[in-house]
């Protein structure tokens, strides 16, 4: 029984300023950790695809989202198929599917791409490209596809085992002139937060997170985890907690934007498992911090999408680490790193996974709902 008190938003502040020595959360942290999940890290193989780099949002850190003329387009269907292609010969089972958010309704190239192919949005191209992976590649898509209303998520759950979209923050003040939401639509936390819950009625297992450094007061992080603890346990369906770390992009107006220390992120990661709880899957992406393996002390179980083929096209500066290198460090660190499909074991079954597709997943997987690499990639 641990003597650590129950979470608590004003000592989580207090950790977060540094207040409160960070010892007795690292210790609780890891202790929540071990409870609900051993000594095994996860990930997942994936395969980057860009479906669209045109977004109607303006979001100050962001290098993702281009214009037309400048980098900002949709993928044709021979190209995603040339991207999973190659991943399935790299031994991926995962399509992560990442655009920006409804295009059309801020780019006529956008508009006329999708009319030209007969599609009334950019989701529902995301549904025919994710349904073309399954039926050509046999790797399962996971879809980010920003906000969605429950007859978006409904259209996808047949072809998109697992979905996701990050909360970011609670705040609404990031939304203000001078923040970095304002003029951004889609980044309304109000409407984030429908579309986690839309997720958990239409029973998808779902991702979701936070994006430490981007303004945030130390009260609005914790206010942003308490948040999803609360959306997790109403649901269900948060089969994955990200808390990834800000980091500064040439050629946006937050460039020289102070970002989070790792001694700062650390208490951070370690507060969202203590609030988050021991079953949540916690994950920190390897790429964003050199001494990634820091963080399993902080309570993570899990390191996220890593691909051996496509870069981060979210954080394209920062390279992913070598698959045997990821392997060896998390080894070091006293713990078993496993591959996983993009949805996790304990939500394989039909409660959460149309019967196709949970039949393709579990050949896919062995036992115990792990990646066998040995065996390749369901078709």
């Amino acid at each position: 029984m641990s003597a650590h008190p129950a979470p608590d938003s004003d000592l989580a502040v207090a950790y977060l300023a540094g207040t409160r020595p960070v010892e007795p959360l690292l210790a609780e942290a890891a202790r929540l950790r071990d409870e609900g999940h051993g000594r095994t890290v996860t990930y997942s193989r994936k395969v980057f695809v860009p479906v669209t780099t045109l977004c109607r949002d303006r979001c100050t850190y962001c290098t993702f989202a281009k214009p037309p003329g400048a980098g900002g387009q949709f993928l044709e269907p021979e190209d995603v198929l040339a991207i999973v292609r190659a991943g399935r010969a790299h031994g991926c089972t995962e399509a992560l599917l990442t655009l920006g958010d409804a295009p059309e309704d801020r780019w006529a190239q956008a508009r006329a791409f999708l009319d030209a192919r007969g599609q009334p949005t950019t989701i529902s191209y995301v549904r025919d490209m994710a349904a073309l992976i399954i039926d050509e590649t046999g790797l399962f898509p996971h879809a980010n596809p920003g906000v969605m209303d429950e007859d978006d998520i409904a259209m996808l759950r047949p072809v998109s085992p697992s979905m996701g979209l990050m909360l970011e923050n609670v705040s609404p003040r990031l939304m203000e002139p001078g923040m970095p939401h304002f003029d951004c639509p889609d980044k309304d936390p109000t409407l984030r937060i429908a579309t986690i819950e839309a997720a958990g009625r239409q029973r998808v297992p779902f991702t979701s997170g936070i994006l430490v450094g981007i303004g945030e007061t130390r009260r609005e992080l914790v206010d942003s985890l308490f948040a999803l603890a609360e959306l997790a346990a109403r649901w269900g369906h948060l089969q994955e907690v990200i808390v990834q770390n800000f980091r500064a992009k040439a050629d946006t107006p937050m460039r020289r934007s102070a970002e989070p220390t790792p001694e700062y992120f650390v208490r951070v990661v370690a507060a969202a498992r203590w609030i988050l709880g021991p079953t949540v899957n916690l994950q920190v992406p390897p790429n964003l911090t050199e001494r990634f393996e820091l963080y399993l002390d902080a309570g993570i179980n899990d390191w996220g999408g890593v691909s051996p083929l496509t870069i981060d096209w979210v954080n394209p500066e920062q390279p992913w680490p070598h698959l045997d290198d990821l392997e060896r460090r998390t080894r070091a660190a006293g713990f078993r790193l496993r591959p996983r499909l993009p949805v996790y074991p304990e939500f394989l079954d039909s409660e959460w996974i149309e019967s196709g597709l949970l039949e393709r997943l579990k050949e896919a997987g062995d036992d115990q709902g792990y990646v066998d690499l040995r065996r390749g990639v369901s078709r």
